[in-house]
């Protein structure tokens, strides 16, 4: 499997999982059926896409880069469609996680680029 193949697989696990926790927070606590079917949907997309990537990638940056994304981006909705707000401290958190994904993916001899 190419590289970039890998790496849209990786994508499309994350944006999944992504959908599936915020249709948890639409499901409130599993009690709407519509947002539950999307969660438990995404969800084993996320896991399967996730699943084919460790082929290539070593699990470790596989998952770092898995919840490190996932982090940043359900911020994102949260800020955005759930207008959760996030302080200081949180948003330099974030930068720091995007900053640690950086630096594995430039730097790191653990992935074939």
């Amino acid at each position: 499997m190419a590289p970039a193949a890998v790496y849209a697989l990786l994508f499309a696990a994350i944006v999944l999982e992504v959908i599936g926790t915020t249709a948890l927070q639409l499901s409130q606590q599993f009690t709407r059926a519509g947002p539950t079917i999307v969660l438990v949907v995404c969800y084993a997309a996320a896991f399967y896409c996730l699943s084919m990537t460790l082929r290539i990638i070593p699990v470790g940056i596989a998952y770092a880069i898995w919840s490190a994304l996932g982090i940043v981006l359900i911020s994102a909705v949260g800020l955005i469609y759930f207008k959760q707000r996030l302080d200081l401290p949180a948003i330099l958190g974030l930068g720091l996680i995007i900053a640690g994904v950086l630096v594995v993916n430039l730097f790191s001899k653990s992935i074939s680029h």
